[in-house]
């Protein structure tokens, strides 16, 4: 049994890479690009991947490929239709993000309610030792206790940002489909949370159906002037949108953890505003705490030892599951 890893980078270095009990041979590479792939996977049998891409035409070129294992909870890099054709597992991983994400979002949430990014430059810059005052008030700073935070996507993540929430005080609501004809039960009204929450996260996949959910007509809805949040995927948000939305003050901040593309191109609109007080982007890492990464890499191998047992667990299509 020949396993390879293709993208090794990233997944942190503190992680313990521990191997499947079954006999195999193990090969890993720190990054792998597109035309990189056929070559090494010849031969395999287990493939890991994280953000390598694994098209039809590349599938449809190895025989011997039995199971991708996807180190991450989104599967879009591989085409799982073919897989299903080909008689390929695929598994991914779950429910291992479920403290880091929800902490990373409040981590947002507070530094910018309180405006820390501001009051720390502020402090480099030399301002609080200029004014001549045990204090000064150059940014705005609230309270999350009696605030609305409005939720869109109730996964596990969600509602782990929920139970934060909670905890805090605030009044947590979660956001029911974009356009739904009636309101589920335990959901509000999409145009209610936009209208009325003083922090929106975002927590949904990304699907043609959520592409470009909060664009300019949102912002212009949103009479709170919120934090809009987002650690669940680029793409759920017009970037452009986004910074007209700040310049015109339609919200009060942005916190990103995820771009519409990644590494972001030169031309991202959200690059052009990193110095400002009220944004922050952080290279999505939301997932990425130490315990996190374990628990995913653990439950990754058990995925295989699983499929050699003749078991597979987490089958994203229709074969094995």
């Amino acid at each position: 049994m020949k396993i390879a890893f293709l993208d090794r980078s990233t997944i942190g270095p503190t992680v313990q890479i521990s191997k499947p009990t079954f006999a195999h041979e193990w090969v890993e590479y720190d990054n792998t690009s597109p035309d990189e792939v056929l070559v090494r996977l010849q031969g395999v049998q287990i493939c890991i991947t994280n953000k390598v891409p694994l098209s039809a035409d590349v599938l449809k070129q190895l025989p011997d490929l039995k199971l991708v294992c996807i180190a991450a909870t989104g599967y879009d890099k591989v085409d799982i239709a073919t897989c299903d054709e080909l008689g390929i597992v695929v598994s991914n991983v779950r429910g291992y993000a479920v403290n880091t994400v929800p902490e990373h979002a409040f981590a947002l949430i507070f530094a910018l309610r309180r405006s820390l990014v501001g009051y720390r430059q502020d402090v480099i810059n030399g301002e609080w030792q200029k004014s001549g005052k045990f204090c000064f008030f150059n940014h705005p700073i609230k309270d999350l206790a009696g605030s609305r935070l409005g939720i869109i996507g109730s996964g596990t993540l969600g509602k782990g940002t929920a139970r934060i929430g909670e905890a805090l005080g605030m009044d947590v609501v979660f956001a029911d489909r974009k356009g739904a004809a009636e309101v589920r039960p335990g959901y509000t009204d999409w145009q209610e949370v936009i209208t009325t929450s003083d922090v929106i996260s975002l927590h949904t996949p990304l699907t043609p159906e959520t592409r470009g959910m909060i664009s300019a007509a949102e912002f212009e809805a949103m009479q709170q002037k919120p934090i809009l949040i987002n650690t669940s995927r680029g793409g759920l948000v017009d970037e452009a949108a986004l910074v007209q939305a700040l310049d015109k003050q339609q919200i009060a901040a942005a916190g990103f953890d995820v771009l519409t593309t990644e590494p972001p191109q030169a031309d991202n609109p959200l690059l052009s505003i990193l110095d400002r007080p009220n944004v922050i982007v952080t290279p999505h890492v939301a997932w990425a705490s130490e315990e996190a990464m374990q628990t995913l890499w653990d439950q990754l191998v058990s995925h295989m030892e699983n499929f050699q047992n003749g078991k597979p667990s987490n089958a994203v299509g229709h074969i094995g599951s």
